[in-house]
């Protein structure tokens, strides 16, 4: 296969970025998009050029290193489908495929592919963990919780945190990712102690890195974990629950 690929390259974050056209002339149907890449930075290289920079780890969709925006669409054309299980198979022999990176002010560009998601670290950091006493914690099984609601609890904590439903969103929010975090421990009883608190301090943060939520459903789409929209509602819920019974304490 001979693919045309238009690639976003840039030197770093303060460089000006442009697109850059390459040829590829021995493309095969079963290369996933990683793969494809590859492929064109070993031509790179062989001709002395400096290869594209992109992020990568297990390519195995559990990551999230790998997201980029494909023909616009975060990942590629595929839903619900991480860019390293994206196929060139999706394309056809001659076809001109745009990479580029993330597009968020909330992800800024490091390098060519490469995007800084930190902001979405600092929404975890916030508030995304359960606090024990050292020494005191109790055995695993002292609180029941029932196999449903770990079913439930382990669907939402699936997200990798790649992005993807910030790229997509076209406010830049990352509530999909923000209720995905609460819903999750919300669940879970070894989480409860200070449930309020995490709500406040996770959606705060989340809302000084990123837009509001206008409830489009582009991130449900392109989500490789498949979190679904209802994600978005556990953040609304989580805050009034944080307010109501702030207001019943004080």
């Amino acid at each position: 296969m001979r693919l045309t690929l238009r690639v976003w390259r840039q030197q770093s974050a303060r460089a000006r970025g442009s697109f850059e056209t390459y040829l590829v002339t021995d493309a095969t149907p079963e290369m996933t998009l990683l793969e494809l890449l590859d492929r064109l930075n070993d031509q790179l290289v062989t001709q002395g050029l400096e290869p594209v920079a992109f992020d990568s780890d297990c390519r195995e969709g559990i990551c999230g290193c790998c997201g980029i925006d494909v023909d616009g669409s975060p990942h590629g054309p595929l839903d619900n489908t991480p860019a390293c299980e994206q196929h060139v198979r999706s394309f056809a022999d001659g076809d001109t495929i745009v990479l580029e990176p993330f597009r968020s002010a909330g992800f800024p560009v490091v390098r060519d592919l490469v995007v800084d998601r930190s902001a979405l670290d600092r929404v975890i950091q916030a508030g995304g963990y359960v606090s024990v006493d050292a020494g005191t914690a109790p055995d695993a099984d002292a609180l029941p919780v029932t196999t449903a609601t770990a079913e439930t609890a382990l669907d939402f904590a699936a997200c990798t945190g790649c992005g993807a439903c910030v790229s997509a969103c076209p406010n830049g929010s990352a509530q999909l990712f923000t209720g995905a975090r609460l819903q999750h421990l919300a669940l879970l009883p070894q989480a409860q102690q200070e449930r309020s608190s995490r709500a406040v301090a996770m959606i705060d943060e989340a809302e000084r890195s990123f837009g509001p939520c206008s409830t489009f459903g582009e991130c449900a789409i392109v989500c490789p974990a498949g979190i679904p929209l209802s994600a978005i509602a556990t953040v609304g819920r989580e805050r009034m629950r944080a307010f109501v019974l702030g207001r019943k304490r004080s």
